[in-house]
């Protein structure tokens, strides 16, 4: 394995979800929190993958759920959007 970061701002140096700040339309927020959750959910997938590869079958559950969950977030936030 790899060795956690053990502050913030290194957190915030690799991530690829940008912070956003001052921002007052409701659309765009909404636009930019879906682009976010993509990015998250990408990750996720990843995760599944490897739990699965590795017979680790409690990662792979518990990320399989978290999954659906995003993708059904994703959809509704995408719905109010269009």
């Amino acid at each position: 394995g790899k060795k956690p970061f053990d502050s913030y701002q290194k957190y915030l140096a690799t991530t690829e979800i940008e912070a956003v700040e001052g921002l007052e339309e409701g659309n765009l927020m909404v636009d930019i929190i879906i682009k976010d959750l993509n990015i998250l959910l990408a990750k996720e997938r990843l995760i599944l993958e490897k739990a699965s590869e590795n017979a680790d079958e409690g990662t792979a559950s518990l990320m399989s759920d978290f999954i659906s969950e995003q993708e059904k977030l994703i959809w509704m936030l995408t719905a109010y959007r269009s």
